[in-house]
């Protein structure tokens, strides 16, 4: 069975927020609010429910980090004299209910997020608005989704001692 190519075009909101704290106290912050996920207990689990609990044990506030990435590090000798960090954060039973949907919505669950320290040293974290980007692939129940990731994301922001953008909120 061949299925047709598709172009589609997305909106999305890039959200830039101040955290109180610096550079590497922000990052040891975010790291204990998103801990990493322990995927190798995950690989071994045998059912949905035992997913389901170490979950929530797992990502108390409702993400884990999936993948982290000094940037800085990848850069090194190069003229970029940015401190950032890059993650992968989510939640694989959350992401699962947009992935039973269309498979092409694991490109954006988990959530790729940056934390970095801009030109005059504050700490920021950039990520795109969950909502707008699970709502272009037409389909309800992912866009509920993302729905969901803004209310999580929300939490997050608060919990890092960021001001929530009131565009996260209305949505």
């Amino acid at each position: 069975m061949t299925t047709a190519n598709a172009l589609i075009d997305h909106h999305a909101r890039r959200l830039v927020v101040t955290l109180p704290r610096p550079y590497d106290e922000a990052l040891e912050h975010f790291e204990t609010v998103v801990p990493e996920a322990d995927l190798h207990r995950f690989y071994q689990l045998g059912s949905w429910k035992a997913t389901h609990e170490l979950a929530e044990i797992n990502g108390p506030y409702g993400f884990m980090s999936y993948y982290r990435s000094d940037v800085c590090a990848l850069m090194a000798g190069s003229q970029s004299l940015w401190k950032a960090t890059q993650y992968f954060v989510g939640n694989h039973e959350v992401a699962e209910r947009a992935f039973r949907e269309d498979a092409s919505a694991a490109l954006h669950a988990p959530l790729p997020m940056l934390i970095f320290a801009d030109p005059d040293g504050d700490t920021k974290l950039a990520v795109d608005q969950p909502s707008l980007i699970f709502d272009s692939f037409g389909n309800p129940q992912v866009a509920e989704v993302g729905r969901e990731l803004d209310e999580s994301l929300a939490q997050l922001i608060t919990l890092l001692g960021g001001d929530v953008p009131r565009q996260l909120v209305a949505s």
